[in-house]
């Protein structure tokens, strides 16, 4: 496909900030102004969403930075009625840039009589006329099989392991990377290889969702310092616990990284009063001011890779090169520079 006009940047609601970071760092990279298009998304009184594009976007190479966060079906819907707008209007080529995907817990039936809602966002996405999803860190790897077009599911664990290099200097070979639960070892595994750290488990029982009965650490934790490594924070429940049990089985000191800080409800009061000191998060949910002004919590930035992986898409190279800390470094080097 030839390179089309320059890509063209369009923000729905839910994270306005991190959309307008993006459009700064394509600029730099572009040595040229890149914007956000000229649009409104309002709401009618009802609360039906009404999206109006200013700007011609006929032919163009567009892209819709809209994580589909709290409120989840809010910003669901204006992804879907901004995709229809760009469509009718004759845009070329849409990608929904969604660093973070609502949803994406439901990818399987985990009893009977349930639905796998991840699948059911997925065809209404293809359908209301998304040619490409650029995502980070799904919950579940095969939700990128449920889509029928080019689904590029980016990683927070290189940029992670360049803020762990950057912060625990020195102290590299007293890490130990720990997994929360038996289904996130492959996550926590990724970064334990790339920072050359031992792994270890926090096996969890749940007697019912979002509670969890007992948990059992695999691995000796003893004098370490330990990151826990996960996609998802939600109510931090889980979370605050495992630092508990990781404490009282020794840990010197207990660190997370985590891509998605959803952190709702008692959240940030829970990660406030642990034991852990530091809780690092992305910015692919906009942070609310309670989160922002958390004494132990400290957000990484995701637009240097977005925009990077937009410039590849547009360019029609790899875009999986971005999984490796050496492509990522030069992007990220005055956040992590040696001064």
């Amino acid at each position: 496909m030839p390179a089309m006009t320059e890509p063209k940047l369009i923000s729905g609601n839910a994270n306005p900030p991190l959309a307008t970071a993006i459009a700064r760092r394509m600029s730099m990279h572009r040595g040229m102004n890149v914007g956000l298009c000229d649009a409104r998304v309002e709401r009618f009184n009802d609360q039906e969403i009404f999206v109006e594009v200013f700007e011609n976007v006929r032919g163009e190479d567009m892209y819709i930075i809209q994580p589909t966060s709290n409120p989840a079906n809010d910003n669901l819907m204006e992804l879907l009625i901004m995709t229809d707008a760009l469509k009718r209007s004759s845009a070329a080529r849409i990608t929904a840039v969604i660093p973070y995907f609502g949803y994406a817990r439901q990818d399987r039936r985990a009893k009977a009589r349930t639905p796998i809602t991840a699948k059911l966002v997925a065809n209404m996405l293809t359908e209301a006329g998304v040619d490409r999803v650029l995502t980070m860190d799904l919950h579940a790897a095969q939700i990128q099989g449920f889509f029928d077009i080019p689904v590029d599911n980016l990683y927070a664990a290189p940029v992670f392991a360049l803020d762990i290099q950057h912060n625990f200097k020195g102290r590299m070979d007293n890490l130990m990377v720990v997994s929360p639960d038996v289904g996130g070892v492959a996550r926590a595994r990724e970064l334990a290889t790339r920072i050359g750290a031992p792994l270890s488990i926090v096996d969890k029982r749940r007697e019912k969702a979002g509670e969890v009965a007992e948990m059992t650490i695999i691995g000796d934790v003893a004098g370490k310092a330990c990151i826990i490594v996960d996609d998802i924070c939600d109510t931090a429940g889980t979370l605050v616990k495992a630092a508990q049990v990781l404490m009282d089985n020794g840990a010197t000191e207990v660190h997370a990284y985590i891509t998605h800080g959803v952190l709702s409800g008692p959240a940030v009061e829970r990660v406030a009063k642990s034991v852990m000191k530091s809780l690092v998060i992305t910015d692919s949910i906009q942070p609310t001011e309670a989160v922002r002004s958390a004494p132990n919590i400290r957000i990484v930035p995701t637009a240097p890779m977005f925009a990077q992986a937009i410039l590849n898409i547009w360019n029609g190279t790899s875009v999986s090169s971005l999984f490796e800390t050496d492509t990522l470094g030069p992007i990220y080097e005055g956040l992590y520079s040696d001064h």
